[in-house]
């Protein structure tokens, strides 16, 4: 077992993240909290944790690219995501597959070189085909027993920085985390 700030992992699920080249994730229930907040002139309000913006930048600098793919078009998550310097923004996929095979073959990667963070049953083939199959604290069940790991944060409160520092430990890179989270 591997001491971490939260709290133990497997030797097995570390060799694992060792491998990490990419971390894909879902937006809504992963970067936000699941709600979508709606005005009466029909805005769309979400938000999104810094410390999951830093997580993002954090890996960047450390070589590892980030892509989101969710089933819903906001350009909300367009600005926050470009505004982070994520590469690879995917929306309206009701079916994720796509998307996640078009990142991974830009990238010449394979599955085992993926992590992937989802909260829900449209993310649940992804989270098993992926090499870290990553659940968010408060997902739905069946996503939470397809993963190779939980975080200990839910969904829009840091569970994309967990994953990401568990990422940068196990590259050795955790302690080189700067910079700001636009």
């Amino acid at each position: 077992m591997i001491s971490t700030w939260y709290g133990e992992i497997t030797d097995a699920l570390f060799a694992k993240l060792q491998q990490v080249k990419v971390l894909i994730c879902d937006v809504d229930g992963v970067f936000s909290d699941g709600r979508i907040y709606m005005g009466n002139a029909g805005e769309e309000l979400k938000a999104f944790h810094t410390r999951d913006g830093l997580g993002v930048k954090a890996l960047r600098q450390a070589g590892i690219e980030v892509g989101v793919i969710t089933g819903r078009r906001s350009a909300i998550v367009e600005k926050r995501m470009s505004a982070l310097g994520v590469p690879f923004i995917f929306q309206g996929q009701e079916q994720k597959a796509n998307a996640y095979a078009n990142i991974l073959s830009e990238l010449n990667l394979e599955d085992h070189e993926a992590a992937y963070i989802g909260d829900d049953t449209p993310d649940l083939e992804l989270v098993q085909r992926s090499g870290v199959g990553v659940a968010v604290f408060d997902a739905h069940p069946s996503v939470q027993l397809g993963a190779d790991y939980i975080t200990s944060n839910r969904g829009g409160f840091g569970a994309v920085r967990e994953i990401a520092d568990l990422i940068l430990l196990a590259h050795g890179k955790l302690h080189q985390v700067s910079g700001s989270s636009t």
